[in-house]
């Protein structure tokens, strides 16, 4: 006797949705007019082989390992500041975006932090370096209005998924709003809060990297520096202090997670 489930009927609209996505991408490789052939002949691989090759062996004396050690600590610190600032901020507009004040405050916090987050990095730093010059000082701002914009809609959406009924019992006990949410609602969502706060560092130590060829500081503007005047050694360098900080913070903020919980790991 066949005990198994009947097949569902077929999903049309995933069909179509499917479709669609193919004739786009078709449609954009044939807009863009890319010549394959041109890229894989001989010429081209022996170019690329060249100029790959150009950036061997890395540049390791002393004094240019001294300059990337002082920017990897800048974009480390510029990355640090920038989150912390953004998860205050985040947190701030967080309360009121998860209509814990009213519809007109919600409404008005998801507009703030729908305008911060559709601005990337990028444009954030070109702005900011206009407005506080050059330097890793711009590229935390930068980093900050970005990441609020993130982390104040994440931790708006815990807030809301987080049980009301711990904080109305403290109410009804006659606790003020301010204790009552401090004591019932925080330590809900505070572990994801977290969690929230360090996978972005994660993501922001990338960027802080990139920053730099728009002028926000630490690895990233060395990097365009020595591009810039053609030395791919040094350039390697950069690379490889990127890729080591990349993965260290990578590993630190995955082990915080987990000492938070399955559940953010």
């Amino acid at each position: 006797m066949n005990n198994l489930p009947p097949r569902p009927p077929p999903c049309l609209r995933c069909w179509f949705a499917v479709g669609l996505i193919a004739v786009a991408v078709v449609a954009s490789f044939v807009y863009l007019g890319i010549d394959y052939r041109a890229l894989g002949s001989a010429e081209s691989l022996q170019l690329m082989g060249k100029f790959i090759a150009e950036f061997f062996p890395p540049d390791v004396s002393p004094d240019f390992l001294g300059k990337v050690g002082h920017g990897a600590l800048q974009t480390l610190a510029v990355s640090a500041l920038g989150t912390v600032l953004a998860a205050v901020a985040g947190a701030g507009l967080a309360l009121p975006a998860s209509g814990r004040a009213g519809w007109l405050p919600r409404h008005v916090a998801r507009f703030i932090l729908n305008f911060l987050r559709s601005v990337p990095e990028l444009v954030w730093a070109a702005l900011m370096v206009l407005a506080a010059g050059i330097g890793p000082f711009a590229g935390a701002l930068a980093l900050a209005l970005h990441t609020t914009g993130v982390l104040g809609r994440l931790f708006a959406e815990a807030l809301e998924n987080a049980p009301r009924e711990p904080e109305h019992a403290l109410t009804l006990s006659g606790a003020g709003p301010v204790a009552a949410f401090s004591y019932a609602s925080l330590p809900i969502v505070l572990p994801q809060w977290v969690a929230y706060t360090l996978y972005r560092w994660e993501m922001n130590i990338r960027m802080a990297a990139v920053l730099g060829f728009v002028g926000g500081g630490g690895l990233g503007q060395l990097l365009y520096f020595h591009l810039s005047i053609f030395q791919q050694q040094q350039a390697m360098t950069v690379l490889i202090a990127m890729f080591v900080l990349v993965t260290v913070v990578d590993f630190a903020s995955a082990r915080l997670r987990k000492g938070l919980g399955p559940a953010y790991a």
